[in-house]
C-alpha cells in the first residue's frame, strides 16, 4: 500500500503541469485524510469538519503554486490545514489554546508529523536561543522548572520567568501570523 505522500506527490506535479484530471484525483485523495484530520480535533458535529475540509481543499487549490517540488505535498497541506482550524476556531468563539506539539504519534509515516515538526521548527527559531533552549526543556522534553532553570544556569524562578515571557512571544506571533 502507497503512502499518502507517495499517492499524492506525483498527482500533485501533474495538476501543477496542467493536468486538471490529476488534479481532481489530488483533490479526491487528500478529502479523506484533511476529513480524519479534522475529525480527531473537532468536537461539534460533521457540519463544522465539512465545512473545514472544504476550506483547506479551497485554500490548497488556490495556493498549490506556492508549493516547492522538492517538499513532501502533506506536509504542507496539513500546515495549511492546521491554519484553517485555527482559523475556524476563533471565528467560532471557541478558541482554545493549540499546542505547540498536537498529540500525533511519533510514526514516521504520519502525515501530519511533519507539518507539525516545521510550523515549529519555525517558530522557535525565532526565539532567543536561551529561551527557545527552556522551551524544548520545558514544554517538548518534559524537564520540571528547576531542571531546566539549572541547565541553562538559572534559578527556577527565573526559568519560570523566561519561560512564561517565551511563551506569551510566540503566542503572540502565531496571532500575528494569522491575521
Amino acid at each position: 500500500m502507497k503512502t499518502l505522500e507517495a499517492r499524492l506527490k506525483p498527482l500533485m506535479i501533474a495538476g501543477l503541469d496542467g493536468e486538471a484530471a490529476q488534479w481532481r484525483v489530488f483533490l479526491t485523495v487528500l478529502r479523506p485524510a484533511l476529513h480524519a484530520y479534522f475529525q480527531r480535533r473537532q468536537f461539534h458535529g460533521d457540519a463544522d469538519v465539512e465545512d473545514l475540509v472544504q476550506d483547506a481543499l479551497l485554500a490548497i487549490h488556490s495556493k498549490r503554486e506556492t508549493w516547492r517540488r522538492a517538499d513532501p505535498v502533506t506536509s504542507w497541506c496539513f500546515t495549511i490545514a492546521r491554519y484553517k482550524l485555527i482559523d475556524h476556531l476563533r471565528k467560532t468563539g471557541r478558541a482554545r489554546l493549540v499546542p505547540l506539539v498536537d498529540d500525533i504519534p511519533a510514526d514516521d509515516n504520519d502525515v501530519e508529523e511533519g507539518a507539525v515538526r516545521q510550523d515549529l521548527e519555525r517558530l522557535l527559531a525565532t526565539a532567543p536561543a536561551r529561551q527557545r533552549t527552556l522551551i524544548r526543556d520545558v514544554r517538548i522534553e518534559g524537564y520540571s522548572l528547576a531542571e531546566a532553570g539549572e541547565r541553562a544556569g538559572m534559578t527556577e524562578g527565573a526559568a519560570k520567568v523566561s519561560l512564561h515571557r517565551a511563551m506569551k512571544a510566540l503566542m503572540k506571533r502565531v496571532g500575528d501570523h494569522e491575521h
